[in-house]
């Protein structure tokens, strides 16, 4: 298997105080941001949140594939009860969750050793910060948006959650053509889900405006981007900034 591509984006961030580094585990790719270099406690953390969750992929092998909610399971694990409750407030599979689910309980875990976390997974984050954040939005290399698009979060905000669905861009799974479709929600399980919900109901600019009327009916979201070519949409709190 070929090496995957660089993230050049997350070269491009600018935090106070925060030390910088990458975690990867099988699929799992973090970049994170904390108060210290916590790479071997962060590791461990994603080991403990895969072990979970293929734990009960293994003996709930529906779970994996399933691309429409699924019922609560009160037996299962903290972090596959907070995804198969985002799937069905959105309406989705539960492994639309995963990165989102992932990026906060790492945070949580580290919360111990570091005021002020950040954990990117893939494009999705969840962040625990005491200071302003200019947060940029990947929308293509050939969008007319490339380098310009980004959000301000003002410290009250935080913790939150930013996740980024496209049908454009990445592997994700996604089943419209939204070249960015970024949720903010205090869930990070809920704001993947979303995101993913929202963005496979945009196939043209047509759509943004059924899109976003479907989101807002999405309980616990505090935004929604969306971005289509030269399109562009928002509801909720969001505070666009230059890039």
């Amino acid at each position: 298997m070929a090496p995957a591509a660089p993230r050049i984006y997350r070269y491009r961030h600018r935090t106070h105080g925060l030390v910088a580094f990458e975690v990867r585990c099988q699929q799992t790719d973090l970049w994170v941001r904390a108060s210290a270099p916590l790479a071997v406690a962060t590791r461990d953390a994603v080991l403990g949140c895969r072990l979970r969750l293929e734990s009960y992929i293994r003996h709930h092998p529906r779970f994996l594939g399933c691309r429409g909610p699924l019922d609560d399971d009160p037996l299962a694990p903290a972090i596959v009860r907070n995804m198969l409750k985002a799937g069905q407030l959105a309406g989705v599979g539960p492994m639309a969750a995963v990165a989102g689910a992932i990026a906060e309980q790492v945070v949580e875990r580290l919360r111990p050793f570091s005021s002020e976390t950040i954990v990117e997974n893939g494009g999705d984050c969840f962040i625990d910060v005491r200071q302003p954040l200019t947060v940029g939005i990947f929308c293509g290399e050939s969008s007319p948006f490339k380098d310009h698009l980004a959000l301000h979060l003002a410290p009250e905000r935080f913790p939150l959650a930013i996740c980024t669905s496209s049908g454009t861009i990445g592997h994700s799974l996604s089943l419209g053509r939204a070249d960015a479709v970024t949720v903010l929600a205090r869930d990070a399980a809920l704001a993947d889900a979303a995101a993913t919900a929202i963005g496979n109901l945009v196939k043209t600019p047509a759509d943004l405006e059924q899109a976003v009327e479907f989101g807002r009916q999405i309980p616990g979201l505090d935004g929604i981007l969306l971005v289509i070519g030269e399109q562009l949409t928002a509801w909720g709190n969001i505070e666009l900034a230059p890039a």
